[in-house]
Order: structure tokens, then sequence, then C-alpha cells
């Protein structure tokens, strides 16, 4: 299985979904909190070209926010894109 990471801040309504789906597939993922890492934040503007929260990256690949993670599920191939 691939390795999510999600760049996030704890007030963010869209964040919290993210991690519920996730949660909900039993899928383990790592999270960076944007509004403390502030050398990370400047990283995903500078790397990726993302400002907003959340950022889903599958290994090193930027998915989008939390709206494209629920189009792969909701697509049924948001498992298959993990392994």
């Amino acid at each position: 299985m691939k390795h999510v990471t999600i760049y996030t801040t704890p007030t963010c309504p869209y964040c919290i979904k993210a991690k519920e789906l996730l949660d909900s597939l039993s899928v383990k993922y790592t999270t960076i909190d944007v509004s403390e890492d502030t050398e990370k934040r400047d990283e995903l503007v500078e790397k990726h070209d993302w400002h907003t929260v959340p950022a889903i990256f599958f290994n090193k690949e930027l998915i989008g926010g939390y709206d494209d993670l629920q189009a792969l599920h909701d697509e049924n191939t948001l498992m298959e894109k993990l392994t």
C-alpha cells in the first residue's frame, strides 16, 4: 500500500472529512500540521504550487484535496490507487 500523507490544519473541516474517509477504509496516513510547521507549508507551496489544505499525497504524488479524494472513492478507484 502506498504511503498517504495529509497536510492539514486542526480546524479545517475538509481535512477532518478526508481523515474520516481514510479512517473508514482503515487506511493509515501521516498528518503534517502546516499551522505549526511553516517550513512544510512553504515547501507545499514552492514544490507543488498548492495553497490550501488538505493536500493529500499518495507516496510523493499530489492527489489533490478532499474533493479529489472523495471523487476517487465515489468512482471506486481509491483503494486501487493506493495499491
